[in-house]
């Protein structure tokens, strides 16, 4: 959907720029631009302050209705050959490896 790549991005980020784990990329809220729109939706629990200041900034920021996005990921370190499996708690799914 128009989230994926969006979602990606944000995964992607959490995991190598700021050194999360698996399942705490995925865990933590997430927010998404709509592309057709003029807003931005934010899950919760993103704080009060955040949103507060980006809309002192002229962001229109509204609170998701629903989960945004959901996924599954397995990352696999190549010196030790182990797995690390995450699945987000937003939807139905696990993620497995061998």
């Amino acid at each position: 959907g128009e989230y994926q790549a969006f979602g990606h991005m944000q995964f992607l980020t959490r995991y190598f720029d700021y050194g999360m784990d698996v399942q705490m990329a995925m865990d933590t809220p997430r927010f998404f631009p709509d592309p057709f729109e003029d807003f931005v939706e934010v899950e919760a629990p993103v704080g009060a302050d955040i949103c507060d200041a980006l809309r002192a900034r002229g962001h229109d920021i509204r609170e998701a209705k629903r989960p945004i996005g959901g996924s599954q990921a397995i990352a696999i370190d190549w010196e030790t050959g182990l797995l690390t499996a995450g699945s987000d708690p937003r939807k139905d799914g696990c993620a497995m490896g061998y």
